[in-house]
């Protein structure tokens, strides 16, 4: 059932890391509870379609699983932690010292998940949420049993879905839509200074990684497979090879390229075993999805695969949540730069 949940949420589509804020008060202010806004509000943002107001910073923050910790993560990066009444997000590790402790010690609101493994629509509500995070509007869907738009907002809460979410197709997302993220999330908290300082920190280490790689690629531009770890989510040998998204624009910027991005014109590919063994892969990229031996199924992989120019030269490399929409692009693309091109460190 979980790799059901998965499969419909991939194909349907430095930092803070402690749980309290590093700065502003959750507290609303007597003008926003006297039904005015507080200071620097209403924000107001569009999302999806629709045109949703703020008028204090949210200080009830539900975040729904989706098969992902962009949302969660960058909360936490910005400081926000402690606005988090429910979090339904978690890889099990990340390439950020203490993300992962931090994740697991948030509130889960005790919920009871449904078959999605996600918050159904009862418990949402009963959550008393002021901003529910979705990673696509897939969350929001009353047929897949969770609470809508509409439904929130009779209760006073808004909600938010994260770029390239709307129409659960995220083939098109780059590293630009993790600093979308981070813009959105800094707006609606009023920690915009927060999440500007973070994207241009970021946008500076990936600069800086690509220039030194920048010759190297010129040269020879590797084919890496990226691959989730013992995932399904179709009916060949090999389901879960990404072909579109955030890891191209990652992978571009560490000198490398996707060696199936041909294979399929949405997220992921689904291939057999002889389509996979017939490319060349000079690199292998595994994500861990809550995997406790991600790096067990990289080396199995290429055991598989002896031809591959990645398992005569043993290149492979475990990533979790830096190289998904997020807060933490940078680290993935320097790890992979540096697996990729060595020599240029």
């Amino acid at each position: 059932m979980l790799r059901k949940r998965l499969a419909a949420v991939a194909l349907a589509g430095a930092l803070c890391l402690a749980t309290t804020a590093c700065g502003a008060s959750s507290s609303p202010t007597a003008n926003a509870a006297a039904g005015g806004s507080a200071p620097g509000y209403p924000v107001t943002l569009e999302n999806c379609g629709q045109t949703t107001t703020y008028r204090e910073p949210p200080s009830r923050v539900v975040v729904m699983n989706g098969a992902s910790v962009a949302e969660v993560s960058s909360l936490l990066a910005l400081g926000l932690g402690d606005r988090i009444v429910a979090n339904g997000q978690s890889y099990g590790r990340s390439e950020v010292p203490g993300r992962a402790a931090a994740i697991k010690k948030l509130p889960t609101g005790d919920v009871t998940l449904n078959d999605a493994y996600d918050i159904p629509r009862e418990a949402m509500l009963g959550l008393r949420p002021d901003l529910v995070l979705s990673t696509t509007s897939y969350g929001f869907d009353a047929k897949n049993g969770f609470a809508t738009r509409d439904d929130l907002q009779a209760v006073g809460a808004n909600a938010y879905v994260s770029p390239q979410g709307c129409d659960q197709d995220t083939s098109r997302m780059t590293i630009d839509d993790s600093y979308r993220l981070l813009r959105d999330l800094g707006k609606i908290f009023d920690v915009t200074d927060r999440a500007e300082k973070l994207i241009a920190e970021s946008r500076e280490r990936i600069s800086a990684v690509s220039a030194k790689v920048k010759k190297e690629k010129a040269e020879k531009t590797p084919n890496v497979m990226v691959v989730f770890s013992n995932m399904s989510m179709g009916g060949n040998d090999f389901s879960s090879i990404a072909a579109r998204g955030i890891w191209n624009d990652i992978l571009a910027k560490a000198g490398g390229s996707n060696a199936f991005s041909s294979a399929s014109a949405t997220t992921f590919a689904d291939l057999s075993k002889e389509k996979v063994a017939a490319e060349r892969v000079d690199a292998l990229v595994v994500i861990g999805y809550n995997d406790p031996n991600a790096e067990g199924y990289a080396r199995k992989l290429l055991k598989e695969f002896p031809q591959w120019p990645a398992a005569k030269n043993k290149r492979s490399l475990v990533l979790s949540d830096s190289i998904y929409l997020g807060p933490s692009n940078d680290l993935a693309v320097e790890k992979i730069a540096r697996m990729l091109h060595p020599d240029a460190f």
